[in-house]
Formats: C-alpha cells, sequence, structure tokens
C-alpha cells in the first residue's frame, strides 16, 4: 500500500495537472479610448458596392460656396481721400465753397427777413450737395453696391438716412422761420419801447443785390455741376412742376431761384411795402420748407421701413395689378408686395393664379413679362425719367378650382 501510494504521487508530480482558468497576458494601451456614440452602424461599409443600392440615408451633394461674403471693408476717411478722382476732388471743393456761400447770406441778411428765409434755403442746398460728393466717393469702394451678410443691399441705404437728416432740417427751418416771422409781427402790433430799439433797419440795396446774386450763382452750380438732390427729388414727385424745365421741375432750386430774383427787388419798393412783402416772402419760404420737409421725410420713411409709396391711379401699383391679371391664363393675383430699398432698387413679390396649361417655355415668357411690365410702368424714376431697376419675384400656382 505505500509502494502504490508513493507511486501515484510520483506520477502526479511528472504530469501537470490542467489548468480549470485559461489566462493570457494583454498588453493595456494608454491611449485615449475612442467613444463611437452617435456613429452609424455600418458605417464601414458605405461605400460597397451592395450598401450603395441599399442605402436609404442618401448623403447630400456638395454645396457650393456662399456667394455673398460675410462683410465688407468700410472705407476710413484716409482711403476715401485717396480714392477721390479728379472731378470728385472738384465737387468737394466746390461743396466746402457752397458752405461758405450759405454763411455769407445768413450773416448778410440782418434787416431782412426775406433774406434769412433765404440762407435757410440755401443752407439746404449746400447740405445736400456734401451728400451727394459723399455718396460719389463710396460710390468708388465695393462695400457701397455689393450685397453681403452684414449688409443685405450695401451701403446705399445710409443715403437714405442722410436724406431723412435734411428733411429734419428742412422742418425745424419751417418751424424757425415761422416763430421768428410771428415774433417780428407781434412787435409790430405793440407800442412798447423795446421794439422801436429793436426795429430792423432797411437793408441797403446792395447788399440784397449781392445776396440774391449769390444764391443764384450757387444754385445754378450745384444744378448742374452736381445734379443736387435730383435723386431726393424724383421721389416726391411733384408734378405740377413736371411741366417746367428741368432745372425748375426741382422744387429746391424752383424755390431758391425764385425767391431770390423776388428779393433783389424788394429795395425798389416804398418802406411799408417793403416791410409788408419781406415778412410775407419770409412766411412763404418757411411754410414751402415745411411742406417739402414733410414729403422728403415721407418719403425717405417709406424706404426706411422697407414700403413702397409710389404713385396712385392710372400708374401705380394698382394699375399693374391691373394688366397682370388681365393677362391670358392668369386667373388672379393672390398676394403682391412691392417695396423699395434705396433711390436705385425696388423689389416686387407676387403670387399669381395660373390656369392649368403652362408649360416651363410659357411659365418663363410668363416671367419675363410680368419683370418688364413692372419695370416699364414703376421703373424709371415713377415715370420721370430716372434709373430704378425693379426686382421681380414670382411665384406661380395652378389654380385647383379649375
Amino acid at each position: 500500500m505505500a509502494s502504490e501510494a508513493d507511486s501515484l504521487q510520483n506520477g502526479s508530480q511528472g504530469a501537470a495537472a490542467p489548468n480549470p482558468f485559461n489566462f493570457q497576458t494583454q498588453v493595456i494601451s494608454t491611449a485615449p479610448v475612442k467613444s463611437n456614440v452617435g456613429q452609424r452602424r455600418g458605417h464601414r461599409y458605405k461605400h460597397s458596392s451592395v450598401s450603395a443600392q441599399h442605402q436609404i440615408f442618401q448623403e447630400p451633394p456638395p454645396r457650393p460656396p456662399p456667394v455673398l461674403p460675410a462683410s465688407l471693408p468700410t472705407p476710413t476717411i484716409k482711403e476715401a481721400w485717396k480714392s477721390l478722382q479728379r472731378d470728385q476732388r472738384m465737387r468737394l471743393y466746390w461743396g466746402l465753397c457752397h458752405v461758405a456761400i450759405a454763411i455769407f447770406i445768413f450773416y448778410r441778411s440782418g434787416g431782412s427777413l426775406a433774406a434769412m428765409a433765404l440762407s435757410h434755403l440755401v443752407f439746404f442746398d449746400a447740405g445736400s450737395a456734401a451728400v451727394c460728393v459723399v455718396v460719389d466717393v463710396l460710390g468708388n469702394f465695393e462695400v457701397w453696391r455689393r450685397s453681403s451678410i452684414r449688409h443685405p443691399f450695401g451701403l446705399e441705404r445710409a443715403e437714405i438716412l442722410a436724406g431723412f437728416a435734411m428733411s429734419i432740417f428742412l422742418l425745424f427751418g419751417g418751424f424757425d422761420l415761422l416763430s421768428h416771422n410771428l415774433k417780428h409781427i407781434l412787435e409790430s402790433v405793440g407800442n412798447h419801447e423795446a421794439h422801436h430799439d429793436h426795429d430792423h433797419d432797411r437793408i441797403s440795396t446792395g447788399s440784397l443785390d449781392l445776396v440774391s446774386a449769390a444764391a443764384i450763382a450757387s444754385t445754378l452750380v450745384s444744378a448742374y455741376g452736381l445734379k443736387n438732390h435730383a435723386r431726393i427729388a424724383k421721389v416726391m414727385r411733384v408734378s405740377y412742376l413736371a411741366t417746367l424745365p428741368s432745372i425748375l421741375s426741382n422744387p429746391f432750386h424752383f424755390l431758391t431761384l425764385f425767391f431770390s430774383a423776388l428779393i433783389s427787388l424788394l429795395p425798389l419798393l416804398s418802406i411799408s411795402l417793403y416791410a409788408w412783402l419781406d415778412r410775407l416772402i419770409c412766411a412763404v419760404i418757411s411754410l414751402a420748407m415745411f411742406s417739402l420737409g414733410m414729403r422728403v421725410a415721407v418719403a425717405q420713411g417709406l424706404m426706411l421701413l422697407m414700403s413702397y409709396g409710389g404713385n396712385k391711379g392710372d400708374v401705380g401699383v394698382t394699375a399693374v395689378l391691373r394688366e397682370i391679371e388681365s393677362e391670358s391664363g392668369i386667373a388672379r393675383v393672390e398676394g403682391a408686395q412691392f417695396w423699395q430699398v434705396h433711390y436705385g432698387l425696388c423689389m416686387a413679390n407676387l403670387k399669381v393664379i395660373i390656369t392649368n396649361g403652362y408649360d416651363e417655355l410659357a411659365l418663363g415668357k410668363l416671367r419675363n413679362r410680368i419683370s418688364a411690365l413692372i419695370q416699364n410702368r414703376l421703373g424709371e424714376g415713377y415715370g420721370t425719367g430716372g434709373n430704378v431697376r425693379w426686382e421681380v419675384t414670382l411665384e406661380t400656382t395652378v389654380d385647383a378650382t379649375i
């Protein structure tokens, strides 16, 4: 028995006993673990021929880079000065001279309410000339006309803000002249001694002639050389001046030239008639400034609010819509939006209900006809020879009732 136990012990030592746990040495990496959260299963097979046929979610086609830049560089004063051309530099110098003439007329108008009112008109002319020069210089840069994400219509809408500021000047100038006129009328009614001490002496003939000549000369130079506030005059649409020559059809030029010629005749009148007519001219100029200021403010305000204040009646939006609805194949115009972005650009969005029977070629011709109709009827400065461009967007829907 002892020998059998020894033999068993020796056999167990000679043959290794089987290990129930088959552990293997593994190398643990210290690299960061990549998460596969959000990855679609089967992604590794997306380029295989089998998955390409049965793939439900196709990859979108590659998009071209955006056409509009995010923003464009705005020129500094130094860059604007370097970009000045010869004619632009001359217009800038004339703008400074125009401001000097307005200041001269204002200081030489003592003793005449009409001459002081005329100086307000010349100040407005000088301010409009300055705006024209700035607009002309900024037109040298790409940011003025090219659209970007930051400025979808370029910087041309800044001109609308400048025009709105000039309309506020007209309104306040009209109120200022009216208050001065009422003050002198009330002083003439009273018999207090302060009025006699403050009474204006009659202005000399040479001073009035010099003031009138300076106002007429500066207006003619601005009208023919700078085309001063011609763009503002287009949006005002003063129809009763349209039959006059080009320079007189502008209400601002007409007022300045007319009252300058009238003021030059004041010294030829008697003292009593001179005082009465001087106050009357001042009152008329103040009312005209207030009226024109209101019209300019409304026109500029509509542009700032992205609206359209076009003509009414036979040459306006209503007539254009009636003509579009009279086209063969058009059932009705379901929606129409018109607005003006700035002086040179207007936009129109229309939704037209058409009859069934238009192919792609016929729809293209219809779009061209409607765009040409809107451009010819509402473009061109509202019928006054301007260069307003219309961008028309047309949406067509087949009439379901047919």
